[in-house]
Parts: C-alpha cells; structure tokens; sequence
C-alpha cells in the first residue's frame, strides 16, 4: 500500500535565509512546489529539491509512519528489506519470501551480487574453507597500486573488497554500534568554499547543504568517493541508467549507517530536470535554471545505493561482500508501492533516512573553468 502523509513536504531552499514552507501546503502537486507557493514564510529565492538538503537552511522533518493493517493485508516491503537481501544469507532469510522475491526483481547489479563470497570462484578469492559464511575473508586493495589493471574484474573487487581505509570506517561504524561521529571525526577539519559549479554562482544557485565542504584525512577514501561516483556513470547504461557526471544530473549520495551498523550510500541521479510544460511542468528555482535533463523512464532508476562490506564480530572477518545496485522504482513494482513516499513518486526518491542515520552528504562537482575539474566535497 503507499504510504501518505499529513506532514509537511520536504523542500530545499536557494540559500540559508529561507525559511519553512507552512503545513497546510503539505501535500501539493505530489513532488515540486515553486518558490511562489511558498506563501509569506518562505523567501523569493526558495526552491524545491527532490532529494532535500537537511541543514541550516529550510528542512522539515518527515514522519514516516504506519497505520497498523489489518491481519489479512499482504506484507508491505521496507528499506530494510533490502538491506536485509543485500546483506548475509541470514538477514537474507528474515525476509517474507513473496516481498523477497518482488525486491529481488527490482535490483538492478552493476557489481555482481553474490551474498557468501567476497568475489566469484573464477578470480580465486573464494574463502578458505575454514571460513564460515559469516566470517568471510576481504583481501584490503589500493586505488593507489601500480600494478593494478584497469579491468572490469578489478573494478568488481574494488566493490567486493574496497581498500583499507573504507574497511576501516566499516569496522568503526559496526564497533561504535551505529555512532555517526565515527565517520565525522574521519574529516579534515579544514573547510573549503564551494567555489562555482558550471555557472551556479551567476544562477543564484547553491547545490550542497552548506557553503563549504571538507574531505577525508585519508586521500585514498576521497579516491573511492570518486571512484564510485565514475563507476556508476560507466555501468549505468548496461542496466538503462544514462547519467552525466554534472551539477543537473548526477553529483551526490547520502553517505548513512544502517541500524546493524552498515555503511552505506545512497545516490541520486536526475536531479534538476528541465522544465517541460508537457511532462514535467515543474519549476524547481535557482538550480534547474539551464538543464537539459529529461523526464523519461530512466527516472525509475535514479536511485543507486553502495553499501560497504558488512563487519562481522571477528576482527579479521566480514559478514557480507560490498554492493553496488540500481533500485528500479518502475510504477507498478514493490519498490515504487511500498517504500518511494507518495509525494514524490513523480519522481522516484527514496530518502536516505529509511536506510539509517544520515551521515554526511558526498558531492562529486566539476568546479573547473575551461576544463573538467571534479573534486569531492563532503558536508
């Protein structure tokens, strides 16, 4: 059954002195209001994004929550289910196996999926056999190896078994019991402005939750960052997502922890479309000025999670190998019915907060002038 809501509708706003969008204006157009709707509360310079910022300026908090259904409804799907699948053969089977089986049908891997190995038997890193299926051996890689090659098996290894670094925030994340302060305190405390995103600066136009961002310590987790970001972009097209690596398609994830301590990332492509008076007569403010980003099927798909190796209890072990999925949210499917709220079905979002708590926001932005210059900004 889809979800409704009598709270109030997530908005961004242009920049940090707008303020919130009255209640009463809460369920409006079921995705994008204009800056105009906003009524005497909000500023002329608000605008609507489909996947919020939640920081100093505006936010209201969602509330997601269930009536409880009757003994004889059918079983609803959830965030965590799909957590649950994607993580070891146990979580796998707590799952309803009807509601298995429709999520199954809506994952879309640009990283094979295989829940007890840390990668096929075929590239020689099956555990040992004194290894359980909850205590899987992850080989610690570098971005930064020499030898490496640049094949796609590789690349599948850099999903299964990341390098070191992102190991180690896993660990942290699963050993705090969930405490996103282990990941913050991973930060460079240096701010650094975001400088101009191909024009946003003459738009008015303010892409991240705050005006600065900052980078890990360790350069090789700002190296994966961007390696997933390019990974995506890449493979994409193999399961149907065509997306470009700028500021109106694809540029952020929300970087959170899971209730069993999982690190995961949920990206959002698609996410200033143009204004079309026929199929998406929508006007977003500041930042969907000049996009060229359609409205077509491919918004089914705009939806990508990452998730890290799950730890296990033993120090040198993991539980589940890392995954990289679409989640397809086609009208019709589970996805789109149970877990994509419905004032933004339009749209397809899922918000990073049915994974877990919100962490940081990872941004991948091409600051350059006269040639690409993408650098990551977390905030």
């Amino acid at each position: 059954m889809k979800r409704k809501t009598i709270a109030g509708a997530p908005m961004a706003m242009g920049n940090p002195s707008s303020s919130s969008l009255p209640l009463k204006l809460a369920f409006i157009l079921s995705f994008s209001l204009t800056a105009s709707s906003s009524s005497s509360s909000s500023s002329s310079s608000s605008y609507y994004s489909p996947t919020p910022p939640k920081s100093h300026y505006h936010y209201l908090s969602l509330r997601k929550f269930n009536s409880k259904k009757a003994s004889t409804a059918p079983p609803t799907a959830s965030a965590g289910d799909i957590l649950s699948l994607l993580g070891t053969p146990q979580q796998a089977s707590s799952v309803n196996p009807k509601v298995a089986a429709e999520l199954r049908s809506c994952f879309k891997f640009l990283v094979p999926f295989n829940s007890t190995t840390s990668s096929p038997s075929k590239l020689g890193n099956r555990p040992s056999k004194s290894s359980t299926d909850s205590e899987i051996r992850f080989p610690r890689r570098s971005l930064n190896s020499e030898c490496r090659s640049d094949s796609w098996s590789d690349k599948d290894e850099l999903v299964w078994s990341p390098p070191a670094p992102v190991l180690e925030i896993a660990r942290l994340a699963f050993d705090s019991g969930g405490d996103p302060g282990c990941i913050q305190r991973t930060l460079d405390p240096t701010m650094i402005d975001i400088p101009d995103v191909q024009g946003s600066n003459k738009n008015r136009c303010q892409l991240t939750r705050t005006p600065y961002g900052r980078r890990f310590i360790n350069e090789e987790l700002n190296l994966y960052m961007e390696f997933l970001f390019k990974l995506i972009a890449a493979r994409g097209p193999k399961v149907g997502l065509h997306v470009s690596l700028d500021r109106y398609d694809f540029f952020h994830g929300h970087l959170f922890i899971a209730a069993d301590g999982r690190v995961g990332i949920l990206f959002h492509a698609k996410e200033y479309l143009a204004y079309d008076k026929e199929v998406f007569p929508y006007n977003m403010g500041y930042c969907q000025a000049g996009s060229n980003v359609t409205y077509d099927d491919s918004m089914n798909l705009r939806n990508i999670l990452w998730l890290a190796p799950l730890p296990s209890n033993s120090i040198s072990g993991g539980s589940a190998p890392g995954v990289l999925v679409v989640l397809d949210a086609h009208p019709g499917g589970i996805i789109y019915r149970d877990i994509i709220p419905e004032y933004v079905d339009y749209v397809r979002t899922i918000y990073e907060d049915d994974f877990g708590d919100n962490v940081v926001d990872v941004n991948y932005l091409n600051v350059g002038a006269a040639e690409a210059d993408y650098q990551i900004f977390i905030c």
